[in-house]
């Protein structure tokens, strides 16, 4: 194969001297260079200077741009090098089309490269766009909405491209068409799940680390994809949940309550004396009002009704803290004082008993008498 190659190379080299002598050779290698050596000074200082600059305007969007578009045109020095050096050599006409037709192939390619760039969903410009709607970078929205615009980015630079090419872009998008009805037709549950997540992604019933309960599912949201919500449960089991099911189905959400909500009745002995149970009533009402952690916008304490076997005490209020563990705490804390104010006042907690009352008839005692 050696000795098959040395023979080869002569031919080679006469096939190259008669399209362009060494000298045109040599001028288009030094242009390729030229090119190199320029894209190095505009990297390493022109354009970290533009960047520098860029960054004391008070909008960064031209910084952002310049960030996304760095590699592409890094890269685009190189080919325009090479456009560069074949351009001065004499070629025919034909190569010179063809040429410019992957020239122009190659500006769009590192333009939606760019585009693509600065669309991701860590950039720069998603992120100033979360800021600017109040949209946190954990929601499942920006994510979406950077994968839907760099899938457009790339469908409409293939277009391009193949149009470039003289590819029948309308018979191919008509194509699709159809295919996509097929496909339609063929993954209806799947389509479902897909329009579900985008429901649950534009109206945000809820976000990841948030505590939901719906009838089908109760815990923590981890993960949203566009066909299922992953749910991590109070037994720490992880349920996938197809979106479909929860874009259909009432949803609680429990993360966003204000406040949280106690309420109980305490039944008293019925031969406590009203002025205890009144003064107890008083007592527990200012102890609620008094504790810094129940909310004093709503505070009901009463004496609420006649019982079978008690007379009931009625309470209604709200705990400011609404985590489980916190909420459980104050809870207990004020269920110990509610007893203690109860045991200062002598006021018994009953519990359900029936009397029965037992009267001798008259006949019984005449008899014993």
């Amino acid at each position: 194969m050696e000795e098959n190659f040395q023979e080869m190379l002569p031919d080679v080299v006469e096939d190259i001297q008669q399209a362009f002598t060494w000298q045109e050779f040599a001028v288009g290698i030094g242009i390729f260079l030229l090119f190199l050596i320029f894209r190095k000074v505009f990297t390493t200082y022109i354009f970290k200077f533009i960047i520098a600059v860029s960054r004391k305007a008070p909008i960064e969007t031209l910084t952002n741009v310049l960030l996304a578009f760095e590699r592409p045109v890094r890269s685009f020095f190189v080919f325009i090098g090479i456009y560069a050096a074949f351009v001065y050599y004499p070629i025919e006409a034909g190569t010179e089309d063809f040429i410019n037709q992957l020239f122009r192939t190659l500006i769009i390619f590192h333009v939606a490269w760019g585009l693509f760039n600065l669309t991701a969903p860590g950039s720069s410009t998603f992120n100033q766009i979360g800021k600017r709607f109040k949209i946190q970078y954990d929601d499942i929205l920006l994510p979406f909405l950077s994968k839907l615009i760099r899938f457009a980015i790339v469908v409409m630079a293939l277009s391009i491209i193949a149009s470039e090419w003289n590819y029948n872009v309308s018979g191919f998008v008509a194509g699709l068409g159809l295919g996509g009805l097929a496909f339609a037709l063929a993954a209806q549950e799947s389509l479902s799940n897909f329009f579900g997540g985008v429901v649950i992604i534009t109206e945000k019933p809820f976000k990841m680390g948030d505590w939901i309960k719906t009838p089908s599912v109760e815990g923590f949201v981890e993960d949203i994809s566009f066909r299922s919500t992953k749910v991590r449960t109070f037994e720490d089991s992880l349920i996938t949940v197809p979106n479909s099911t929860l874009a259909n189905e009432p949803i609680e959400n429990w993360t966003e309550m204000g406040k949280r909500q106690i309420t109980f009745d305490i039944g008293v002995h019925y031969d406590t004396p009203s002025a205890k149970v009144r003064a107890a009533v008083s007592d527990i009402d200012a102890y609620l009002n008094r504790h810094t952690d129940i909310d004093d916008e709503l505070i009901i304490v009463k004496f609420n009704s006649f019982g079978d076997s008690s007379l009931n005490l009625f309470l209604y209020f709200f705990t400011k803290p609404t985590g489980w563990v916190d909420h459980m705490n104050i809870r207990e804390e004020v269920n110990f004082g509610v007893l203690d104010i109860l045991e200062e006042h002598g006021v018994r907690i009953a519990y359900p008993t029936q009397t029965v009352h037992l009267q001798h008839s008259a006949e019984k005692a005449d008899i014993h008498s």
